[in-house]
């Protein structure tokens, strides 16, 4: 079995009851709510600021759930107040860019409070992201670069770690993402103002999660099928990365409005650049839920270019198979990037994204990537890899039961420690690890 995690933990002179922990919007389902749980069993206060219906129905308790029902204009000052009335700390959200954090952070910022900030896995599967302060764009990964890791990684002893092979939480992450917006649809009149950071109608949201819960299986069947042509095909082929177009990834960090512009930009550079005999494979996020007719698009656009019998749709599902007989991999920022440069393929991106290292992403123009992809340098992104394993990627999972097992066993310590994981590495102050087993 895989060791658990390489972090080190720091005592943190601030535990016990002085920590008061506010908590904003969490990933769909309980994970906050068994989060805030540990939390309190360490000693500190917490408290949960609610949105929404949905946000509501995964907290079970009525004494410290905090309902927000004022206009978004209202939001700062009213973030403000909770923070003066309850003598908050540390504030706790998933994902730092939707509006309702964003300008929580610019607040907390102004106020000294530790910002807790938890995401997807940047390593994927069987990863969540925990950092201080900001993630993807915002990550202080941005401004690091491998020499300051390696640097960092010479002081301590460290070992290969590598997550089991097999993910679970889909399912759960589906029917919890139906379930939450069943409830803003249906049981919301306390929260009149509330208004989400996509743009779909909380209806066309939840029948969208739906019809995917259900199509799953016809899904399944199709990706297959597809998967198994290109894998019997006898021909070349580079991967394009498609994204979910409303994440904030996609729209607060990088150059696209719309994953059609990327689309007609890759094909563009394909058609150009090239070889006759070579393809073109896009593989659609795991959840996507058709908010946009992708299959559409792609077709479309590669007709326009002249190389519609070069040009392919896949629908979701693991990366991995296609991956290993790929040539390269294009995308805008996504975190699968990571799984092609683990393998050693080339790999192209558009935004800004934590990984887009010189070392081991190309920088070439389009066409000339699709000409002669520049190979990445392998050791540099190996380091990066474990530099990103003793600091901010945990195993486990926010969905499915045995994930929030596995992820509570160490973040709550790393929440409650004085130094963010990744200063304590740079800083040297790291404690030497404690070898643990994933226990389901």
């Amino acid at each position: 079995m895989p060791q658990e995690s390489n972090m080190r933990i720091t005592p943190n002179s601030k535990t016990g009851p002085k920590r008061v922990f506010l908590m904003l919007q969490g990933p769909h389902g309980p994970f906050f709510w068994s989060l805030g749980r540990m939390l309190r069993a360490a000693g500190a206060t917490v408290w949960r600021v609610g949105f929404n219906a949905g946000d509501r129905a995964f907290w079970f308790s009525t004494k410290t759930f905090l309902p927000y029902s004022g206009l978004a204009d209202d939001w700062p000052d009213h973030f403000a107040q909770i923070v003066a009335d309850k003598n908050v700390t540390d504030i706790v959200l998933y994902g730092d860019t939707r509006p309702v954090h964003a300008l929580a952070i610019e607040r907390a910022r102004a106020l000294g409070l530790t910002i807790h900030v938890f995401e997807e896995g940047y390593i994927r599967p069987y990863w969540v992201t925990y950092e201080r302060g900001g993630s993807n764009g915002n990550s202080s990964l941005m401004t690091l670069t491998v020499a300051d890791m390696r640097k960092a990684l010479d002081t301590i002893d460290h070992d290969n770690i590598e997550p089991p092979a097999h993910w679970g939480d889909m399912r759960q992450h589906i029917f919890y993402g139906a379930l939450y917006h069943w409830f803003v649809m249906f049981r919301n009149s306390a929260f009149r103002h509330y208004r989400g950071h996509r743009e779909l109608p909380v209806t066309r949201e939840f029948l969208l999660y739906f019809k995917r819960l259900i199509m799953m299986p016809q899904h399944y069947m199709s990706r297959a099928w597809h998967t198994r042509r290109l894998l019997t095909g006898g021909f070349p082929f580079h991967i394009a990365l498609l994204q979910l177009e409303h994440d904030t990834s996609f729209q607060i960090h990088s150059p696209y409005a719309t994953m059609p512009e990327f689309i007609a930009d890759v094909i563009a550079g394909f058609a150009s650049g090239a070889p006759p005999h070579h393809h073109l494979v896009f593989k659609a996020h795991p959840l996507e839920n058709d908010r946009r007719n992708l299959t559409h698009e792609v077709r479309r656009i590669a007709a326009e270019f002249g190389v519609a019998d070069r040009v392919h749709y896949v629908r979701g599902g693991k990366l991995q198979r296609l991956l290993h007989t790929a040539r390269s991999a294009v995308t805008v920022n996504s975190t699968a990037g990571q799984q092609v440069l683990s393998l050693g393929l080339p790999l192209k991106v558009f935004g800004r994204a934590v990984y887009d290292k010189p070392e081991f992403v190309s920088h070439q123009t389009l066409e000339a990537f699709f000409t002669h992809p520049e190979r990445p340098d392998t050791r540099a992104y190996r380091d990066y890899r474990q530099f990103l394993l003793e600091t901010s990627q945990i195993p486990g999972g926010f969905y499915s039961a045995r994930g929030r097992r596995q992820l509570l066993r160490l973040v709550v310590d790393l929440m409650l420690a004085k130094e963010a994981p990744d200063e304590a590495l740079l800083h040297g102050t790291a404690h030497p690890r404690q070898p643990l087993r994933i226990v389901t």
